[in-house]
């Protein structure tokens, strides 16, 4: 049975919310995954200092029917000493949605504010379960802003239009 529930960040941040919008999650699941621990079991011997971790994060959004999208959350950590890469998780996580009521410009901030939150808590569960069982501490990730996210993206892409050719 698919979860209900009513758009939320999203639709305050295209400025509605008297309109009636649901958003169904109708499927979750891993698209993509890779872990790769290179270096092991050199990385795995105690005493190793610190690695430096870089996380990068990624959603996409497209339509695969009437009202029904599929996004997809993209996580990557690169965990690295020094002298080694420690290991490199890979995650493409998805999900299909069916979105009814929302006008055009209230869709593209549902699908990449509301859509990603309810997907993260589960992909943040396989990076810390595939990091864990690759022998290393579960990594758990910060919790992640995405209209803040969604803002600045959308800021950037304003910016890089604007200073495209001119004629």
């Amino acid at each position: 049975m698919a979860d209900e529930t009513q758009a939320g960040e999203g639709a305050k941040e295209a400025g509605q919310g008297s309109q009636q919008v649901t958003l169904n999650v109708l499927a979750q699941y891993i698209k993509d995954m890779s872990f790769e621990s290179p270096n092991a079991p050199k990385t795995l011997q105690p005493g190793k200092t610190q690695p430096r971790l870089e996380v990068s994060v990624n959603v996409q959004a497209s339509g695969v029917g009437e009202d029904l999208y599929e996004v997809v959350l993209s996580l990557e950590a690169h965990a690295k000493t020094d002298d080694d890469v420690v290991y490199n998780i890979e995650l493409l996580y998805g999900g299909m949605f069916r979105v009814k009521g929302a006008s055009q410009e209230m869709l593209q901030p549902i699908l990449f504010i509301d859509c990603p939150a309810l997907l993260f808590p589960f992909a943040r569960r396989v990076m810390a379960d595939v990091s864990r069982d690759g022998g290393f501490p579960p990594l758990l990730l910060d919790p992640i802003d995405f209209r803040t996210l969604y803002r600045r993206n959308l800021e950037n892409a304003q910016k890089e239009a604007g200073s495209g050719p001119k004629n």
